[in-house]
């Protein structure tokens, strides 16, 4: 198995604005505000965070093989 990749490059779906963002390891990321327009945005219906809708590479736990839905909100 590979090294799971933490950087992505991340696509506002509004404006197009890219950025190479650090993912995090130990929660989802369900926000992400665009430098470029201030968009906020949420993951896609399906996805379950941010990074698995609109960057280059998938985040971490689905990476290492997990399922859509992988991160659970805090109870």
């Amino acid at each position: 198995m590979s090294d799971v990749i933490l950087t992505s490059v991340f696509t506002c779906p509004e404006c197009g604005h890219m950025k190479t963002e650090e993912m995090p390891t130990d929660a989802c990321q369900w926000f992400y505000e665009c430098e470029g327009c201030h968009a906020v945005l949420r993951p896609k219906a399906g996805d379950c965070c941010v990074f698995c809708s609109y960057g280059s590479v998938p985040c971490p736990p689905i990476q290492i093989g997990g399922e859509a839905g992988c991160c659970k909100p805090a109870a």
